[in-house]
């Protein structure tokens, strides 16, 4: 057993404690292992570990080398959790499972367009700016509501949920509290919140999945 299947029965074991603290099922939140930066070779093992669930910030990248791994584990499930540019929305439509980062019009046409041209509904989860920081993606808060309603009904999405990553330097626990009572205004179930720094707080916030990269596979 490597370091890495080491980390990920240690994750999931936080994350099953901070479920039951939370008062939760402990299998009401999914990992999402990301697996950003590293090559097949080191993401086979936690494959092997009964892992499946990978989360990837570019298109090109995942292009390289998931195809290969998806022939051995056809289960997996690909989720993009990077910013997406238009003119990837096919690559992106054909390769992934689930997109995290839904922000703009631009983006919901573009992904709408191609599912409907690859006969491919993926659902979708609106990203929100919860800092509202100029250098980070993501929906003003205060038009994620319309912005949801506009992917659905404008665009025909499947809005599974909404995403954010909070401000690296702040208390991230009232970020996830402002992404919760968003997704109860949009009326979504889903909320993709929780890093390897703060999953556990996210949890205690209603997070159903956590985005852990550095916590399984190390520094990058």
């Amino acid at each position: 057993m490597n370091d890495a299947t080491d980390n990920l029965r240690n994750v999931r074991n936080r994350i099953a404690q901070a479920a039951r603290e939370a008062g939760r099922p402990t299998d009401s939140v999914s990992l999402v292992a990301v697996s950003k930066t590293f090559e097949a070779t080191d993401i086979r093992p936690v494959l092997e570990a009964g892992q499946r669930i990978f989360g990837e910030n570019r298109v090109q990248e995942a292009q390289g080398k998931w195809p290969e791994l998806r022939r051995e584990f056809p289960d997996i499930e690909l989720h993009l959790i990077g910013p997406l540019q238009s003119n990837k929305a096919k690559e992106a439509v054909a390769l992934f499972d689930v997109i995290e980062t839904v922000d703009r019009e631009k983006i919901a046409k573009a992904l709408a367009d191609e599912m409907r041209k690859q006969e491919r509904q993926l659902p979708v989860y609106v990203q929100v700016n919860t800092g509202l920081e100029e250098q980070k993606a993501g929906v003003d808060p205060r038009a994620a509501v319309d912005f949801v309603g506009r992917c659905r009904h404008v665009h025909g999405l499947t809005v599974a949920g909404l995403m954010c990553i909070p401000p690296f330097e702040e208390n991230p626990g009232p970020h996830f509290a402002l992404l919760e009572k968003l997704a109860g205004e949009a009326g979504v179930g889903k909320l993709s919140m929780g890093m390897s720094g703060d999953y556990e707080t996210a949890i205690a916030f209603g997070a159903t999945s956590v985005r852990i990269g550095s916590a399984i596979f190390g520094a990058r």
